[in-house]
C-alpha cells in the first residue's frame, strides 16, 4: 500500500514544531433534546425509530400554509442548561430563519435563533460558554449507489427535532481539553435529564473550530471548522491532525483556508468539503410566525423556578462523594460517569451509617466482581439486579467474618445468576467461615503431612510457602475457613 506522504510529512512536522506553536479551538456541540415531540409540531420524537418517515407530519415537512408551535418542555430544558451553566437566561427572546438550500432542509431555511439566544454565557470544566441555543434539527440523508446510478435517501423523521447548540469561546488549548469538555457536557445533559446525548446515536455532535499560531503572535490563524465529530476520540484526533497540518502548511510557506472540513475516522485524516460560510451567507431574519418569548412570564419557564427543579450535577456529586463516602477519585469517577452505577453504590452505602471501612469495602465489591459479573452478562442485570439491601448485607457479612473474601465472591456469583439472600446462600454452599480451631487443626495437619516439600521450603526461611500452604486449606475447606485462624495455626505447628 502507498503511504501518504503529506500526512507523515504531517505528523513529522507536528511532533517537532508543536512547543513553537500554539492550538486554539472552540467548539459547537449540538444534543437533541428528549422531549415527547418535535419543537414546532405533535409529530412523536423518538431517535429509536428505524422506519424512514413514519413520524412526520404537514409542519415537520415544511409544507406551504402551515405554522409552527413552540415546543415549551424543549425550552425549559434549554433553560436548565443554562442554569447549571451558570448562563444568562435572556429577558427576551426570539427565533430566526437561517436559510440555506439541501435536501434534508424541506422549507429552505431552518429555523434557529441568532441576535437573542436562550442562554450567554456561562462555564464549564474551567471553558468559557459564549451561548446556548434552541433550534429545529435536520432530516437524515443517506448517499448510496444502486446498479451503477446514484441516488439519496431522506429520512425526515429527525426533521424538526429540538436541537440545542453550545458554543464556547476559543479558549481550549489542547485535543484532550476539547474531549474532556464534551465528556463533562455530556454528562450534564444527562444529569439534567434534557438529552440522553448518546453520539452513537447522532444525539450528540461535536464540530471544532481549530487554528494554530505561533507563540507569541498576538492574531490567531485561520480558524478551520471540522464538522459532524461523532466520537470523543474523533474530536481529539481530528484536532491532533489539524494542528499537524496547519503546522506544515506554516512552515512551508502554504496558507490556510477558512473551510469546513469532514474526518474519516478509519484514515485518521480530515478532508476538505467547502469553504466557509459567514453568518450574513444565511440571510437570517426573524421568524414571522412564531411570537417573540418572554420566559419569565409563563410560570414554568421562570428561571426562578426551574431552578428549583435542577438536579444534582456531575461536579457537585464528585465533591459530596468525596465528602460522605472517601472513596478514591478514580472510584467516584466511574461512579459519575455512570449515573445508574452510581445510585446503585450510593443505595448500598446507605445501609452503613457512615461507615467508611464498609462502604470502601463495598466499592471494592460493586466495581471490582459485581461489575465483572455484569460486564459478561449485561441483560440479565437489567433484568435481575441484586437488590441493594442484599449487597449490603454480604458486604457486612465479609466485614465480620462471617464469610471469606472467597466465598463472598462465590457468594455474589449465585446471587448474580438466581438471586437469593447472601445469609441463605452461605449457609446452602457451607462458605460460613469456619473458626473452629479443633477441626481447621486437623486440616492444617493433613496438609502439613501431604505438603512435606512446601514444609522444608518454609522452615529453610521461604515464607511464601506459607502461604501456599493456607491456600491449599482454603482448598480443602472451600474457601470457608478463616485465613487468619488458619495462619496462626500453621505458624504454631510449623515452628
Amino acid at each position: 500500500m502507498k503511504k501518504d506522504k503529506s500526512s507523515e510529512n504531517s505528523q513529522r512536522a507536528g511532533n517537532s514544531k508543536n512547543h513553537q506553536y500554539e492550538v486554539t479551538v472552540g467548539l459547537e456541540i449540538h444534543a437533541e433534546l428528549n422531549t415527547k415531540t418535535k419543537l414546532f409540531c405533535s409529530s412523536k420524537n423518538d431517535p429509536d425509530e428505524t422506519r424512514p418517515n413514519v413520524n412526520v407530519c404537514p409542519v415537520c415537512m415544511g409544507h406551504p400554509g402551515t405554522l409552527p408551535v413552540l415546543n415549551k418542555e424543549a425550552v425549559r430544558k434549554i433553560i436548565m442548561v443554562g442554569l447549571a451553566l451558570g448562563g444568562q437566561i435572556s429577558e427576551l427572546t426570539e427565533f430566526d430563519r437561517k436559510h440555506y438550500f439541501y435536501p434534508d432542509i424541506p422549507k429552505g431555511y431552518q429555523i434557529s435563533q441568532y441576535k437573542h439566544p436562550l442562554v450567554t454565557g456561562g462555564s464549564l470544566n474551567g471553558v468559557a460558554i459564549t451561548r446556548v441555543h434552541l433550534e429545529e434539527d435536520t432530516a437524515r440523508s443517506s448517499h448510496d449507489a444502486h446498479e451503477g446510478g446514484q441516488f439519496s435517501l431522506v429520512d425526515f423523521n429527525r426533521s424538526g427535532v429540538p436541537l440545542m447548540e453550545l458554543v464556547t469561546e476559543p479558549v481550549i488549548h489542547s485535543a484532550g481539553g476539547a474531549s474532556r469538555f464534551a465528556r463533562e457536557l455530556q454528562l450534564m445533559l444527562q444529569y439534567l435529564g434534557a438529552s440522553e446525548a448518546n453520539m452513537e446515536k447522532g444525539e450528540m455532535r461535536v464540530e471544532a473550530n481549530i487554528s494554530v499560531a505561533r507563540h507569541g503572535v498576538a492574531e490567531r490563524g485561520t480558524k478551520v471548522e471540522v464538522k459532524n465529530l461523532n466520537s470523543f476520540r474523533a474530536v481529539e484526533k481530528a484536532i491532533e491532525f489539524e494542528t499537524a497540518r496547519h503546522i506544515e502548511l506554516i512552515e512551508s510557506g502554504g496558507k490556510v483556508l477558512q473551510e469546513t472540513r469532514g474526518f474519516d475516522e478509519n484514515s485518521g485524516k480530515t478532508f476538505s468539503q467547502r469553504l466557509k460560510e459567514e453568518s450574513h451567507d444565511y440571510r437570517y431574519f426573524p421568524d414571522p410566525d412564531i411570537p417573540k418569548l418572554k420566559a419569565s412570564d409563563i410560570p414554568e419557564l421562570n428561571p426562578k423556578n426551574v431552578a428549583k427543579d435542577l438536579p444534582e450535577l456531575p461536579v457537585e456529586r464528585r465533591v459530596r462523594f468525596k465528602k460522605d463516602f472517601g472513596l478514591r477519585e478514580e472510584d467516584i469517577e466511574i461512579y459519575i460517569r455512570d449515573k445508574k452505577w452510581g445510585d446503585y453504590f450510593e443505595n448500598v452505602a446507605e445501609h452503613f451509617d457512615s461507615n467508611k471501612e464498609l462502604v470502601g469495602l463495598a466499592s471494592n465489591y460493586i466495581n471490582s466482581d459485581l461489575a465483572g459479573l455484569v460486564k459478561e452478562n449485561p441483560n440479565h442485570w437489567r433484568e435481575n439486579e441484586i437488590a441493594t439491601a442484599n449487597m449490603a448485607k454480604l458486604v457486612d457479612m465479609i466485614g465480620k467474618g462471617i464469610v471469606s473474601s472467597r466465598g463472598a465472591k462465590d457468594i455474589l456469583k449465585i446471587m448474580f445468576e438466581r438471586g437469593g439472600r447472601p445469609e441463605e446462600i452461605a449457609k446452602e454452599e457451607n462458605l460460613i467461615q469456619k473458626n473452629d480451631t479443633s477441626e481447621l487443626a486437623t486440616i492444617v495437619e493433613k496438609i502439613i503431612n501431604e505438603q512435606t516439600k512446601v514444609v522444608t521450603d518454609y522452615k529453610a526461611g521461604k515464607t511464601t510457602a506459607l502461604q501456599f500452604l493456607i491456600g491449599q486449606a482454603m482448598k480443602a475447606t472451600r474457601g470457608s475457613a478463616n485465613p487468619e485462624t488458619l495462619r496462626k495455626i500453621f505458624v504454631e505447628k510449623l515452628d
